[in-house]
């Protein structure tokens, strides 16, 4: 049988993964949830998420769904069990633009990678997509434009 991931959630209480897939042989919604076992609030989230995509009873139905994605919904059991609420959790997995990243260490740098990597794949057009425009040129408004000091033409005196 082949399966479509259309949604993914959490439940708290049991700690799951809620999943809404579609089946492709008989075209129904279904739902399926998923326990999270041997998981605490102190354990690594990808080593979790990895485990579950890999499990022998889950596989079949994780496969359309991103391994970040089953991370992040462990961080926010996680978060969960730590006494965080959930507007602090999704506070902390968005990707905020004005951050520095040089001041982060290896591992949250990692993060905010992926989450790049994630957020350009998702806005990325290829020739295939319905919208796709080959070569397409947009204008700028010029009063957009902003004058920088190292760019005027008088400056070039001094070399």
């Amino acid at each position: 049988m082949q399966f479509a991931a259309k949604r993914c959630g959490v439940k708290f209480n049991p700690p799951s993964i809620v999943l809404i897939y579609e089946c492709k042989d008989t075209n129904k919604m279904r739902k399926r949830i998923i326990p999270v076992r041997n998981f605490s609030k102190y354990s690594d989230c990808s080593v979790a998420a990895e485990r579950m995509k890999h499990h022998v009873r889950h596989r079949a139905y994780l496969e359309g769904v991103s391994l970040v994605t089953l991370q992040r919904l462990h961080i926010v059991l996680r978060d969960s069990m730590q006494g965080r609420s959930l507007e602090q959790t999704l506070a902390s997995l968005s990707l905020e633009t004005e951050e520095d990243l040089n001041k982060l260490n290896d591992k949250e740098l990692a993060h905010k990678k992926a989450q790049m990597d994630e957020l350009f794949e998702r806005n990325r057009r290829r020739k295939d997509d319905p919208d796709f425009v080959y070569d397409l040129e947009v204008e700028f408004k010029a009063g957009a434009l902003e004058t920088c000091s190292w760019d005027e033409e008088d400056s070039d005196n001094g070399f």
